[in-house]
């Protein structure tokens, strides 16, 4: 587990190269999705084609709430369900379903419809610089740039773990007898800093990072509205090397 007392925060710019770090995409695809929806598959397999581009950061979050169809979503976490619920309120509407894609933090689409979301994609541009990297002294080193002219509101990073490949043979349901492949499967997502528009560095302990079930990581800086999460204004991600 990653204590705050485990957390080394340093604010400023710093001399430390990042030649080895994974540079910021242009848009972050959040997939709200379930193994009980007989309507995710085609957004799943888009989402993994997304997760294959570097100028895209593709996140899937299995949601619980068609568990009583028959099948226990083995991804599923409520905590999950509880961000796209956020999601809804600060748009203010009652848009939850699966499976849905939200763009930079902002913008909601239903998750197999390419077209739309491939132009919202296009179209997008992360104004904070963001940089991930194994940094010799073995932490994980996040370097957020500066933008002071950016924002106002209050600002959160939020450090994400994930697993970049898993396969379910779903045995009843809607999907029942289907074995579906699924990409950067969300396992935690957390706090870890605020952004206040000078460059921050945060940096964590790799080896508590890697110790879990998750095999990649993700950064993204996101305002916070007082209802839930906003706009998502920089991110990046960075899997460690397989042993």
């Amino acid at each position: 587990m990653i204590t705050a007392g485990r957390i080394l925060l340093a604010v400023g710019l710093l001399a430390t190269s990042f030649s080895a770090a994974l540079a910021g995409p242009k848009a972050v695809v959040e997939l709200f999705t379930s193994e009980g929806c007989s309507s995710c598959p085609p957004a799943d397999a888009f989402l993994a084609e997304l997760a294959d581009r570097e100028d895209v950061l593709a996140i899937a979050y299995h949601v619980d709430y068609w568990d009583y169809l028959g099948w226990k979503d083995t991804l599923g976490r409520p905590e999950n369900t509880e961000r796209q619920r956020e999601y809804a309120r600060v748009r203010g509407d009652s848009r939850v379903f699966t499976p849905q894609m939200i763009v930079n933090g902002s913008r909601s689409f239903v998750g197999s419809h390419r077209g739309e979301v491939s132009d919202a994609i296009a179209a997008s541009e992360l104004p904070i610089p963001v940089e991930m990297r194994n940094a010799p002294d073995s932490t994980i080193e996040i370097r957020v740039g500066a933008n002071p002219t950016t924002t106002r509101r209050r600002t959160t990073i939020r450090f994400i773990l994930y697993k970049r490949q898993a396969q379910v043979a779903i045995q009843r349901g809607e999907n029942a007898g289907k074995l579906i492949d699924y990409r950067n499967v969300v396992t935690s997502i957390r706090p870890i800093g605020m952004w206040k528009g000078p460059a921050v560095t945060v940096s964590l302990p790799a080896r508590e990072v890697m110790s879990g079930e998750a095999d990649g990581c993700a950064v993204i800086v996101q305002e916070d509205t007082g209802n839930g999460p906003g706009a998502i204004l920089g991110a990046a991600e960075l899997n460690w090397p397989q042993s």
